[in-house]
């Protein structure tokens, strides 16, 4: 699956549960982008075979993280133009201060 396949997995992801779509159907979509299968060396060294599966498993969840930053600085650039209240950086402010004090 292409980088830009994946990008477009994640404005479908985001698309899909704005629009009401189950939460299942969410997971099993972003499931499509995570590898099923990974080649491997032909080693015993367990160092490199680690790392040749992080590598072939960091590239698509760093697409996807792409593809949702995209998708969010495109709306959040919209509702900047067109809203006259809060900017999105408050707003984010405001949320991270409400999921700090939650977490104490």
């Amino acid at each position: 699956m292409t980088e830009t396949e994946i990008q477009l997995k994640a404005i479908a992801a985001l698309t899909a549960l704005r629009g009401g779509v189950g939460q299942d159907y969410v997971s099993d979509l972003l499931g499509e982008v995570v590898p099923t299968r990974f080649l491997v060396p032909d080693t015993d060294d367990a160092v490199e075979v680690g790392a040749a599966v992080l590598t072939q498993l960091t590239e698509p969840v760093s697409a996807l993280v792409r593809g949702f930053i995209l998708a969010f600085e495109t709306v959040a650039d919209a509702y900047d133009r067109t809203e006259s209240g809060e900017p999105t950086e408050q707003i984010l402010q405001t949320l991270a201060l409400e999921i700090a004090r939650e977490s104490e």
